[in-house]
């Protein structure tokens, strides 16, 4: 590794939120862990491993592709795909043993065709849209039509039936579920009893399972809360699974007038020092954090200066006076007493901590504590 620009993966801390999860609900209950868009963009084949070893036995994926990566592998257990089952990719998903979701009689005839070539059975999680409106059935007749067309394809065996709230991490202020949330599980109550009752039934997101732990149904899916960001406030101890560290490359005297960065964007209202630091939009910093974002020297905040450019970013260091060239600097994690979380970085930036966490590019390398 040539460049200090680096993120670090805690694996343990990961294991950690897992078992957290796992003693916070029902013990009848199962916890599907989801790794989709390489695990939130901390390595979908280094968390799976890891959170099988913790006990984890299913797990979610968004894409075919995902799941045949993690057979090749050597993940084992449940992989359900969330993903809606495609002509392109059902012979490979059938032939790893992925668990795929359908919601139309014609996707379920497409998979009984592939299983009776391949002489081999179709797994299947069928998707209700409760009111989310991104795909899955919506009604009793479109429920009674999967039933039917489940019943003719013998190869084809279902083996779970869930949904996804809209909204579960909007609760109300007194920490409870909004209205819109209980109208999805509503609704899903009622769709669900057109199917087997013995099917996996699951409804919870991470917000949901923190907020109503329940045995209602059989399992939640845990995303977002696995690595340490749960979109709901809770007294677990989660804790942060990623940091990302780089280095200052140069320091200098800027003097009041002078303009800093791209389109003299910032210009020194005073005398300033102004440290140049190895990371840019290019490794998937935000350029939206121009304005109003801050990076950790020497266990202190650093403003940004001007914007974000594709390689290095400017920052204000007058505060911090032994700043120097090598030195370590922090933009998401703790330094000394002090921490910068993805939903800050978020903030700045005027997106999700999720975007934050997957935005990070590949040529900043990943390294692994933990295992």
């Amino acid at each position: 590794m040539l460049r200090k620009n680096r993120v670090l993966i805690d694996l343990e801390a990961l294991k950690t939120n897992y078992r957290l999860i796992v003693e916070h609900i029902p013990s009848t209950v199962k916890v599907m862990c989801v790794i989709k868009a390489d695990g939130y963009g901390h390595g979908m084949l280094e968390t799976a491993q890891a959170l099988s070893e913790a006990g984890a036995q299913h797990f979610a994926v968004a894409i075919p592709e995902e799941g045949v990566l993690l057979r090749e592998n050597g993940i084992r257990g449940e992989i359900l795909v969330l993903g809606a089952a495609t002509p392109r990719a059902a012979s490979e998903a059938i032939r790893h043993s992925l668990s795929q979701t359908v919601f139309t009689p014609e996707m379920v005839q497409l998979l009984e065709k592939e299983a009776v070539r391949l002489q081999k059975d179709a797994r299947v999680h069928i998707k209700l849209d409760t009111g989310m409106n991104r795909i899955g059935l919506r009604t009793a007749q479109e429920a009674q039509a999967v039933q039917a067309a489940l019943r003719e394809c013998s190869h084809v065996k279902a083996v779970g039936v869930y949904t996804h709230l809209a909204a579960a991490d909007e609760p109300e202020p007194d920490g409870t579920l909004n209205e819109y949330s209980c109208m999805q599980l509503e609704r899903f109550r009622e769709l669900r009893a057109y199917f087997d009752p013995s099917l996996t039934a699951h409804a919870a997101n991470s917000a949901l399972t923190l907020l109503a732990p329940t045995n209602d149904f059989d399992l939640v899916r845990a995303g977002i809360v696995l690595y340490g960001y749960p979109p709901v406030p809770t007294k677990l101890p989660f804790r942060t699974v990623m940091s990302w560290r780089t280095e200052v490359v140069h320091v200098k005297n800027v003097q009041c007038g002078e303009a800093v960065g791209y389109g003299c964007a910032f210009v020194a209202p005073r005398d300033m020092r102004v440290a140049t630091v190895a990371v840019g939009y290019g490794d998937g910093y935000h350029r939206a954090c121009s304005h109003g974002g801050m990076m950790l020297i020497r266990g202190k905040r650093a403003p940004i200066l001007g914007r974000v450019c594709m390689d290095q970013t400017m920052v204000d260091v007058t505060e911090i006076p032994d700043a120097a060239v090598g030195d370590e600097v922090v933009l998401l994690g703790r330094q000394g007493e002090d921490e910068i979380n993805a939903e800050e970085i978020a903030r700045w930036a005027d997106t999700i901590s999720y975007e934050v966490l997957l935005s990070i590019a590949p040529r900043v390398a990943r390294l692994y504590t933990g295992r």
